[in-house]
């Protein structure tokens, strides 16, 4: 059995006032992936900052922080086989434009600065960002009754 990952997702705020959360959502449990980490936040500046930190300096950060920073986002943290790349698959690539049919910035997204979530890109970037977003005990463990279905 391949050992389960951990991915951390981001519902941004275009997705929420959109209200497809639920979409969302939906496509990565139809993907087998468990939730094990939800909330709805309103990002901190500072948060923000670090959040978007490996863009620091560049001449659209100011854009990204004001933008993540706008309204309410969703956090989440997923667990499953290769969860990394299985949620980076269901969303596409950046630009809504480039995107594969099917696949929620494909689908949803309206612009590369609109495409309604953000997914980590490694398990260290997903490390650094769920820990940015929830405590260790607002992550849950538990068993699903049909995980043994799903998993190899």
């Amino acid at each position: 059995m391949t050992p389960l990952e951990r991915t951390f997702c981001l519902v941004k705020p275009d997705g929420v006032q959109r209200g497809i959360v639920g979409e969302v959502l939906r496509r990565f449990e139809s993907r087998g992936l468990k939730l094990v980490g939800l909330k709805m936040v309103h990002i901190s500046r500072a948060i923000a900052e670090e959040y978007y930190a490996e863009h620091r300096g560049k001449p659209f950060f100011p854009g990204l922080v004001d933008y993540v920073t706008s309204g309410p986002a969703v956090a989440m943290l997923w667990e499953g086989e290769n969860a990394v790349v299985v949620v980076r698959k269901t969303m596409g690539a950046t630009d809504p434009a480039k995107a594969e049919p099917g696949t929620i910035r494909a689908d949803f997204g309206l612009t590369i600065s609109r495409n309604v979530v953000h997914g980590s890109d490694s398990i260290e970037s997903a490390n650094r960002e769920a820990a940015l977003f929830f405590k260790p005990d607002e992550i849950l463990a538990y068993d699903r009754a049909h995980d043994a279905w799903i998993q190899g």
